[in-house]
């Protein structure tokens, strides 16, 4: 897959619900995952990592929306469920990108919003867990970002070859 990807979270009060974004991330191939101001101890999160994702992928975390630092041309997405965001099927996802997601009673803090590049949302009747918001989001960028061919036509996977492809005939080189 090209370029890279971080996750966040701003304000977070659930273990699980970490535990569960950052074993999702681990599993997508993240590059890092951040916390701004978490109300959790990262510790205990770890009963809901059964990857042991910690171990596997880097971790940042910041006090506050000003101290937040992420590589240079690192665009912010903010994944927040409101009027104005971009539905995330339309939503072309940057090449290297950190996306971060919200506490799960309430909103990305305005001064967050106010420095994202984007906000995007998923096209639901109503919002749904951090892990499950999350899980989705890197699920589209990996669709979207040309790991995969396209979709065929007809209802199925992708018809296999009828013939197997012939093998590579390795030549001797000829000296002169």
């Amino acid at each position: 897959m090209r370029g890279y990807f971080g996750v966040g979270v701003e304000g977070i009060s659930k273990e699980a619900n970490v535990g569960n974004l950052v074993r999702s991330s681990h599993a997508f191939g993240a590059s890092f995952f951040f916390a701004i101001a978490p109300d959790v101890d990262i510790r205990a999160m770890k009963v809901s990592d059964t990857s042991d994702a910690f171990d596997h992928v880097p971790y940042y975390q910041y006090e506050n929306v000003e101290t937040l630092d992420l590589p240079m041309e690192c665009s912010l997405v903010g994944i927040e469920f409101v009027e104005n965001s971009i539905e995330l099927p339309s939503f072309r996802h940057p090449t290297r990108a950190a996306y971060i997601l919200g506490p799960e009673m309430g909103s990305l803090s305005p001064e967050l919003v106010e420095r994202c590049d984007h906000i995007v949302k998923i096209p639901m009747k109503f919002c749904v867990n951090v892990g499950v918001a999350g899980a989705l989001i890197m699920y589209d960028r990996m669709l979207s970002m040309g790991r995969f061919a396209e979709r065929p036509v007809r209802a199925g996977g992708p018809k296999a070859e009828k013939e197997p492809p012939k093998p590579h005939i390795h030549r001797r080189k000829t000296r002169r």
